[in-house]
């Protein structure tokens, strides 16, 4: 699954991916396990193979704030820590029991000295996590939770079926009674 990812953007040779096999390590986490915690440096650039994670932030409230879903074949890291090695402010928990590959800090940088390709394909995950961030923040502040909603269900048809309705409530930056109203709003034709 992750040289098939590969082969969507910068194809491996078989040194490349002799490499990555050294490197990638599988894991797996239960529903509820932690990757990341707030204040950890995030050692690891994951490759979810399968389940689900959310990233989030807590504020000073205790309130949980979504910033992030990855399903199979997506990859995850709080990338400030990761590429800074400094402690992250975020959290990155398994919202189901997934099976994940990690390539940790270093061994990544080496692979890029190394091998190229691993660059190339590593800054093509970077600028389009980048684009949807940048999306997202252009839709958040120009629509109305309904338009949103809307919007992730099209963009994540199978999220819609896997989340709790908290969940995407929390990543559209609404309540889970506001999203309640907004689902019996649109059952009813009413958008």
């Amino acid at each position: 699954m992750l040289f098939k990812f590969f082969d969507g953007c910068f194809p491996l040779d078989k040194q490349a991916k002799a490499a990555a096999i050294g490197v990638f390590k599988e894991r797996t986490y239960k529903r509820k396990g932690l990757l990341l915690q707030e204040g950890d440096i995030c050692r690891s650039y994951t490759f979810v193979l399968s389940g689900c994670f959310k990233m989030y932030a807590i504020d000073g409230n205790g309130v949980e704030h979504n910033l992030q879903f990855a399903v199979e074949n997506d990859w995850i890291a709080d990338f400030q820590s990761f590429y800074a090695q400094e402690p992250s402010k975020l959290y990155i928990e398994a919202i189901e029991m997934s099976t994940v590959l990690q390539v940790g800090h270093d061994d990544l940088l080496q692979l890029y000295k190394d091998h190229p390709k691993f660059d190339r394909n590593f800054r093509i995950i970077i600028e389009r996590k980048y684009i949807a961030l940048q999306n997202r923040v252009l839709y958040n502040i120009g629509s109305t939770a309904e338009e949103r909603y809307i919007a992730f269900a099209a963009k994540y048809p199978q999220l819609i079926q896997r989340l709790p309705s908290t969940q995407i409530a929390s990543y559209l930056g609404i309540t889970s009674e506001f999203l309640s109203k907004v689902k019996k709003k649109i059952l009813k034709g009413g958008l």
